[in-house]
């Protein structure tokens, strides 16, 4: 089994917010730019009301990167835990990963709302949202994950 592999960006993040910061990204609107893709990589996207979109935490430091446990956002009122249990940006690839509202497709321009990824950002894959991916249970979780999205949207 492969433990390293290459990955190259299909685009970036163009616009959009420019500072990292933790909450109020739901009407944050922002373009995906193809980069070495044809225009008809993103044919048929528009027809759908959301897609994800992976990018790379590219601007984060190697040396803020966790691989084990932390209190989420540092805050000492949440419990330890580990960083595969939470969503932050430090973890041990800087992979993020974001449900967005598609808003137009233009050529090789993707625009989206609600993408918690900054101006500038390496974007390395899109797919859309099919309900049939979707959780097919109740999402159980911990209440401190809870409140840490209370304002995240």
């Amino acid at each position: 089994m492969a433990t390293h592999f290459t990955m190259t960006a299909i685009g970036h993040v163009d616009g959009g917010r420019g500072p990292a910061e933790d909450d109020r990204w739901g009407g944050s609107r922002a373009a995906i730019i193809l980069d070495g893709l044809p225009d008809a990589a993103l044919l048929g996207l528009d027809g759908f009301s959301h897609c994800e979109v992976i990018f790379v935490f590219d601007r984060l430091p190697e040396a803020e990167i966790t691989i084990g446990a932390r209190r989420p956002r540092g805050n000492p009122d949440w419990p330890l835990v580990g960083i595969l249990a939470q969503r932050g940006r430090n973890r041990p690839n800087r992979i993020g990963v974001s449900i967005c509202r598609v808003i137009a497709v233009a050529g090789s321009r993707l625009e989206v709302e609600g993408l918690d990824a900054i101006d500038g950002t390496p974007v390395l894959d899109i797919k859309p949202v099919l309900s049939g991916f979707l959780p097919r249970s109740v999402v159980r979780e911990p209440d401190w994950a809870r409140a840490i999205m209370a304002d995240y949207w």
